[in-house]
């Protein structure tokens, strides 16, 4: 559509931008191979679903969705200050972490500013830094030859990286598509040598997945340590209530005000506040599910090294594969068989998949299916 003013106004960092790529839908891969049965292992979803808690809940409060819910989300706020033992005043509700992501950014950067973040990092920092007229300088990770962290966050690189016109890091740990990780020592120090003008976002979306490992840090904890800290964290994934898109961040009070300036009024809507405040009472379903995943990523390595394959370590509920050649051939081959994997060639690493840990069927499923594709490849 050539000369429409509309377009031609439109914002260069906004036109030029590379738009989030989510999972294929199930419905939409049954439609277009005609095939029924699909399972889907791209989103790092809970295959166990949500928590029965979380369920009641929402069929509870479902006759109550004509009004509006509370725009300051106390209940919510309340409960996860009581769980995190944090101050209230210290969270940010956000529709799913990436709301609160982008809060940040909209918040903090801006034309003439810089956010820091690694290779290989989850895609909406870049996005949110780009849509709001920001530079992105982009750290070189670890090597792929790297003893314990092949693709993993350069902490030294990203040190370096930080420059005058530097607001934001965005550190996610563990790391999505990589599923590395970053150990206390290290993270801590790290931190502390960040200027304290500049914040340290701290994406802890698969934290719930790590099973008491003391190497492995929680950075709710330094929040009274380091002013500059911004801890997010997600309902999206142990708790298994992505479709709620339900997130928040915790930070330093005057931070909080800032964001929470910033924040769209019901931002969170009534049942998903309901069903969150459930979901959070109800360890065991956590520890069913964080059981679930370790047993999985023993099963799903163990099947990949009967192939020859192996995945980068992991502390999430994912494994991120070698292939050892374009991996869209084997997805495309993945998915012919109705098994939705996701290919993360758009995070510069085109030789590697993702797939999330299922259920013990459908992992076996997955690995049968991607016997046959590369047998099929050979």
């Amino acid at each position: 559509m050539k000369n429409n003013p509309w377009l031609e106004r439109a914002c260069a960092q906004v036109s030029g931008l590379a738009p989030y790529v989510p999972g294929k839908p199930l419905d939409e891969l049954e439609r277009e191979l005609g095939i029924q049965g699909a399972i889907k292992l791209a989103s790092n979803e809970n295959p166990l679903g949500p928590s029965p808690a979380a369920l009641l809940a929402m069929r509870e409060h479902a006759a109550s969705v004509h009004l509006y819910p509370d725009g300051n989300g106390f209940k919510l706020k309340q409960a996860l200050a009581q769980s995190l033992n944090v101050a209230l005043e210290s969270i940010t509700l956000g529709n799913g972490s990436n709301d609160v992501l982008d809060l940040i950014a909209r918040a903090f950067l801006g034309a003439g500013r810089g956010a820091v973040f690694s290779e290989y990092a989850f895609a909406v920092y870049a996005i949110s830094t780009q849509a709001v007229g920001a530079t992105a300088q982009v750290a070189k990770a670890l090597p792929a030859d790297h003893a314990q962290q092949p693709y993993g966050h350069n902490l030294a690189a990203m040190r370096a990286s930080i420059t005058e016109q530097t607001r934001v890091v965005f550190l996610a740990n563990p790391n999505n598509p990589t599923g590395t990780w970053v150990e206390k020592d290290a993270l801590h120090t790290f931190i502390a040598s960040v200027p304290s003008d500049v914040l340290v976002v701290v994406d802890e979306a698969y934290i719930e997945f790590v099973d008491d490992d003391a190497d492995f840090p929680n950075a709710l904890a330094w929040l009274n340590e380091f002013p500059n800290l911004i801890v997010t964290r997600t309902f999206s994934k142990i708790h298994g209530l992505a479709g709620l898109r339900v997130g928040y961040a915790v930070s330093h009070p005057q931070v909080a005000e800032v964001l929470n300036r910033m924040r769209q009024p019901f931002n969170v809507n009534l049942l998903a506040m309901e069903a969150t405040c459930a979901a959070l009472g109800d360890a065991a379903h956590v520890r069913r599910t964080r059981s679930l995943n370790a047993a999985g990523l023993t099963h799903v390595r163990a099947g990949l090294a009967a192939l020859g394959l192996t995945a980068l370590p992991s502390m999430g509920n994912f494994l991120c594969i070698d292939m050892r050649r374009s991996a869209h051939a084997v997805y495309d081959g993945l998915l012919r068989l109705g098994v939705i994997t996701r290919p993360v060639a758009g995070y510069g690493l085109p030789h590697h998949l993702r797939v999330s840990i299922g259920t013990e069927a459908e992992n076996a499923r997955f690995l049968s299916a991607l016997q046959m594709v590369m047998d099929s490849l050979a």
